[in-house]
């Protein structure tokens, strides 16, 4: 299994970072072992994340002073063990503090606000633990790993990947791995760094994509990916969750843990195998991809209670995501435009009026007659700004992350060539 850690465009040679997940299968004496080392890994980070609170020291090293020597000592942990414990805990509150700074736990003051600040953070018993070289070691010919536990060294503990992923695993291993325990399976996260292509600098065109709730993905060739497929295991699943959770015995408990990552995974599956044909498809056309910027959309639409669950299940970001990842590793430029009126701008001549979009699935231009799919119609006009704003000098780049509030009204901004994600061109004059 592969995740995307990130991509070093535009102007780095460091190449894509990627998550190589991997199955272990240890014997029971060795499971013991690793759920024991999970465990006092967690409740030493649950102390040191107290003592970072109380004393309000949420740096690294600073707070290494406070609880190294006691980590070691209370839990039985190890040098690296102890260090990743402390800075895991450091890392945590840099989270919070960038959530709270871009307002994804509410507003100061706000319930959820004062329940994040108000006490310290607490790690599950099986949370994840970094690994790094020295606590881990990979016998990659073999399928085996030695792993550092709170009993002693565990060697020989088989895994199960696929030929790529061991391929993989073997040329461009870089970094930390982590150990994680997922319902009653164990599994090592592999961090590796996989070189770019070479970017193709002269595109001949761009692929629009409109993403979408009743169509995935739509492309500006016309090449629709229906979502009714996982739109109705979406209801099915919401359904048999709520009978399950009514009924809660315990058969319907343990159905309910059972089936809890079923629809996720099945809808993560659909995002990869609609990116990577995409990223095939302009690869092989010697296009770029043009995708919609679409970073803080739940929070700008407000939506009727029926309509919440289904746009809160809209995993559009995780298929951007694939899909700009994979285009890096192919060499695929991708420009990201503003959303504004794509959906009520022609894309023959450039006219925007609330009533072209006759339906959810239907386009009809007022002024010149064109009718069009609607998705199709919206990828159209993606595809003519990205080309639009690479002709001016835009990079392949990732979308900015959102402003913060109060910094500026509206959403038109002017175009510069550095600022492809938030470009919003003006339309095209009737008959151009």
């Amino acid at each position: 299994m592969f995740e995307c850690g990130g991509c070093g465009r535009p102007g780095s040679v460091a190449g894509v970072k990627l998550v190589v997940q991997v199955k272990l299968l240890p014997t029971p004496v060795q499971a013991a072992a690793l759920e024991a080392t999970l465990r006092a890994c967690n409740e030493a980070a649950t102390w040191a994340s107290r003592v970072a609170f109380e004393k309000d020291v949420k740096r690294n090293f600073a707070l290494r002073e406070h609880t190294y020597d006691e980590t070691k000592a209370r839990w039985g942990l190890g040098a690296q063990a102890a260090q990743h414990v402390i800075k895991k805990t450091c890392d945590a509150y840099a989270t919070l503090k960038a959530n709270l700074k871009a307002g994804n736990l509410g507003k100061p003051g706000s319930k959820r606000y004062r329940k994040a600040t108000e006490k310290p953070v607490v790690f599950r018993p099986e949370g994840a633990q970094p690994y790094d070289d020295r606590m881990l070691s990979w016998q990659i010919p073999e399928r085996r790993v030695s792993l550092w536990t709170v009993a002693g060294r565990v060697k020989d503990v088989a895994f199960t990947a696929s030929p790529e992923q061991l391929a993989t695993l073997a040329l461009y291993r870089k970094g930390e791995s982590d150990l994680v325990c997922r319902d009653g399976m164990w599994f090592l996260l592999a961090t590796c760094e996989v070189p770019e292509a070479p970017l193709n600098a002269d595109p001949s065109d761009f692929l629009g994509i409109d993403l979408g709730i009743v169509n995935i993905a739509t492309t500006s060739d016309g090449e629709i990916m229906a979502g009714r497929e996982i739109n109705r295991v979406r209801v099915r699943e919401r359904g048999l969750r709520r009978k399950l959770q009514q009924k809660n015995t315990p058969s319907a408990t343990r159905r309910l843990k059972k089936r809890r990552r079923k629809e996720a995974r099945r809808a993560k599956d659909i995002n990869h195998k609609i990116a990577k044909h995409v990223v095939a498809e302009a690869e092989r056309t010697g296009r770029g991809i043009a995708l919609e910027e679409l970073t803080g959309i739940r929070e700008r639409v407000r939506l009727a209670k029926p309509q919440r669950a289904t746009h809160s299940s809209w995993s559009f970001a995780q298929l951007g995501s694939f899909i700009a990842y994979k285009a890096c590793r192919a060499g695929v430029p991708v420009v990201y435009v503003d959303p504004a009126y794509t959906s009520r701008t022609c894309g023959e001549c450039g006219h925007i009026d609330r009533a072209n979009r006759v339906s959810q699935a239907w386009f009809a231009c007022r002024n010149c007659g064109l009718v069009d799919h609607a998705d199709r119609n919206s990828s159209r006009n993606i595809r003519a700004r990205a080309w639009e704003l690479w002709r001016r000098g835009a990079e392949s780049t990732a979308p900015a992350p959102p402003r913060k509030p109060g910094s500026g009204a509206g959403r038109k901004r002017s175009v510069t060539a550095s600022d492809a994600r938030c470009a919003s061109p003006a339309p095209l004059a009737p008959g151009s």
